[in-house]
């Protein structure tokens, strides 16, 4: 019964993983991407990931404000330490991509993928719970996944990765979700206090990508005004999907 029930967890982090690559389906029907198309894509990025950022520092500080609060500054550093450790390396590599693009489409495909560790560990201690809530939070993080997906598409098509293979780097950055979600169902007693400083952590990390390099860049390839109403009617979008999911 036991391995049963692991085994229905591990599918269900799998699922709320390849959910992520359903991201990508809006850029079936887009062809050609131009430098304003680029500018407002970064833009809409940054108003899902800042509203994803803002929706998982209010779960953790739930839990516990403190824990939540140690979670953001702790991925508040080390996203800055990796960024500094890209800028510092010239033989980055992302396919055909150029060095600077590579190192930005890295940065955002690790930050979901450290992201994604939080995501499962919610859907493992839910399981570890009573009645049908982990079935809910599965549910909701599935869907919850699919404009995470559309953030790193956003990011990443306009600069040339094919279509497919954002869809793996989307299904990709979503991979821990399962194997966490089984650990945390195992161990939940242990595993839940660390769930506010990951939802911490993965908030800190989205916000500064948002601020220091998505929304900038924006800013270059079409008028400030243009950029920021791009991004908050992005960021309104993704807190209304949360709480209607919620």
């Amino acid at each position: 019964m036991v391995d049963a029930m692991v085994f229905d967890v591990f599918l269900a982090g799998l699922v709320t993983a390849l959910c992520t690559g359903l991201g990508v389906l809006p850029f079936l029907f887009v062809k050609n991407v131009g430098s304003r198309t680029l500018g407002v894509a970064n833009a809409l990025a940054a108003g899902l990931m800042l509203g994803a950022s803002l929706g998982l520092v209010v779960e953790g500080a739930a839990e516990s404000l403190t824990r939540v609060g140690i979670g953001v500054a702790l991925g508040l550093l080390l996203v800055v330490v990796a960024h500094n450790f890209l800028d510092s390396r010239e033989d980055v590599d992302f396919g055909d991509i150029g060095a600077a693009d590579a190192r930005k489409m890295l940065l955002i495909v690790g930050i979901m993928f450290v992201h994604s560790f939080a995501e499962g560990i919610g859907v493992g201690v839910a399981f570890g719970g009573e009645g049908s809530l982990g079935r809910l939070i599965t549910t909701a993080i599935a869907i919850h996944n699919i404009p995470e997906g559309l953030a790193i598409a956003l990011v990443l098509i306009p600069r040339g990765t094919s279509r497919l293979k954002t869809t793996w780097w989307a299904i990709f950055s979503s991979l821990p979700q399962p194997v966490m979600a089984t650990l945390a169902f195992v161990f939940v007693l242990s595993f839940r206090p660390f769930l506010p400083i990951g939802l911490g952590f993965a908030g800190g990390a989205m916000i500064w990508m948002v601020f220091a390099e998505l929304l900038p860049e924006a800013q270059e390839k079409v008028s400030p005004i243009v950029a920021t109403t791009a991004m908050a009617f992005a960021m309104l979008a993704m807190m209304i999907f949360q709480d209607v999911m919620g």
